[in-house]
Parts: structure tokens; sequence; C-alpha cells
């Protein structure tokens, strides 16, 4: 987990399959705003608009996130989203129809910033594409506010794990357990993602579902900060071999995870 954010290749770009940028569509961009400034940190600066009103999260004066406004008549789950890169998003869009995938928006170009799709799985798990130009991603990470990790809810790893080493070019590694069906997709010999394979304990409500892992200081302290921002716990703050961990959502209902790494983990 601690290693799939923040390695870079040539020209600072991400290598193609890495997770580079999140982003989240919501009703009240002020709101939503003021609650994960509140919370992480975060201030805001306009980006670019291909899909409506936009503006990107800093942290530091460091790019970290997206926020996007959807319009009043579009009733979609509210979820942070994760990109990942790719060398040619329309050859990777491509790539995605033929393995069952969906492509629901684009490829299309986002300003200067950089080309983008929106895809989703053939278990239906929305995932973003990003061919980077002057946004290369993700500006700063291994600091509380920041990703950390993307990893995939879904019923099962063995067939949705292929379509995502067929769209990306992963290699697949399971996860050690006697009760979980559990991969971590490398690139380059590098952990960049995982997926979970939940059975009959996938949340009908949302069904197939990526979910993104932000770093915390304290996890208990900033799940009692959601709480006052008016968000709710999805799942209590617990210790893993990972890290003390909790999943949470915003007021919006997007739900996101927080991970507090530890320091000899890295």
């Amino acid at each position: 987990m601690t290693e799939a954010r923040g390695s870079t290749g040539r020209n600072g770009a991400y290598p193609p399959g890495t997770p580079c940028w999140v982003s989240l569509m919501v009703h009240g961009m002020a709101a939503t705003q003021e609650f994960y400034g509140a919370l992480f940190g975060w201030e805001f600066q306009p980006g670019p608009q291909p899909l409506g009103p936009y503006v990107r999260a800093l942290l530091d004066g460091r790019e970290v996130a997206g926020i996007g406004q959807l319009s009043p008549d579009r009733h979609l789950p509210i979820a942070w989203t994760p990109y990942f890169a790719s060398d040619d998003v329309d050859l990777t869009a491509e790539t995605v129809r033929h393995c069952g995938g969906t492509v629901g928006v684009g490829p299309l170009d986002a300003g200067e910033a950089g080309r983008l799709a929106i895809a989703s799985d053939p278990a239906g798990a929305v995932f973003g594409i990003w061919q980077a130009a002057a946004h290369l991603g993700t500006g700063i990470t291994g600091v509380p506010g920041t990703p950390a990790w993307d990893e995939l809810l879904t019923y099962d790893t063995e067939n949705i794990a292929k379509f995502y080493e067929t769209a990306f070019g992963y290699d697949e590694e399971p996860v050690p357990s006697a009760d979980s069906d559990h991969v971590t997709l490398h690139i380059n010999g590098r952990p960049v993602a995982g997926i979970h394979g939940l059975g009959p304990a996938l949340p009908r409500d949302r069904g197939a579902h990526w979910l993104t892992y932000f770093e915390a200081a304290d996890t208990d302290e900033a799940v009692n900060r959601v709480i006052e921002l008016g968000g709710h716990v999805v799942k209590p703050p617990h210790d893993t071999p990972q890290g003390r961990m909790a999943t949470v959502a915003d007021p919006e209902g997007a739900v996101f995870a927080l991970v507090h790494l530890e320091q000899a983990e890295r």
C-alpha cells in the first residue's frame, strides 16, 4: 500500500496503469469544498471544465484531487473516482470495450491539462483513464490529506483482475489469507492497487466500486472530525497490518477510507 503513489516515470509522468488522480462529482460544490478543506486542509483553484464547473484541491500548493459539479438533473452516485495513467487514452478505452467494459464519457480533451475517459469494468465499477499533458496528476503524496491507495471492492477477483491486467498491463499477486479473496495489482514490480472479492458481502446498494484511501495523521481524530463536519462512519477505526483504517462518507454520501500508515512501513 505504501508504494502505490508518489513514484513517477520519465518527465515526471506516472507510469501507465498507476493511479495518478482522484476526482469527485457532487451537487453542492461549495459545501463539499468546505468539508474537505476543514478535514484535510485543502485549498482550491479552478481547473479545466470540459464537463462543467471543476476545481482542483491543493495541499501545500500542490494538486491532490479534483471536485466537479453535477448538473441538477443528473442523479448519479456520488463517489470518488480513481484515474489510471495511460500513454494513449483512446487505445486504452478501446481495450476496455473489447474486454467487456463500458466507456461512458470520452475520450475527450480536458483543455491543455490532458485527455480523459471515464469507464466501468464488467462488474460496473467506475474508473477514469488519464493521458497527461500539462497536468501530470497528484503532485504530493505520503502526508496527511493525500491519496494513499485505491482498492476495488467487487464480487470476486478472478475475472475482474484479468480485465484490469489486459486493460492496463498489471501483474497480479494474490494476498495470502485463508478467508479472503484478495489480489494486488503491480506495475514494474511495484504494488499500485488492490482488488478485494467480497462475494455475498458486497453491498447491494453500491455494487462493485473503487474505494480511495486518504492518509490521516490520526485515524480516530479524523473520523471524529468527519462526524463534526456532517459526515458519517461506515466502518469504525480498526487496526490492520498496513495501519489504522476507517471507512467514512462525506455529507453528500461519497464513501472514502482513512488510513494512518506507520512510519516504519514507509
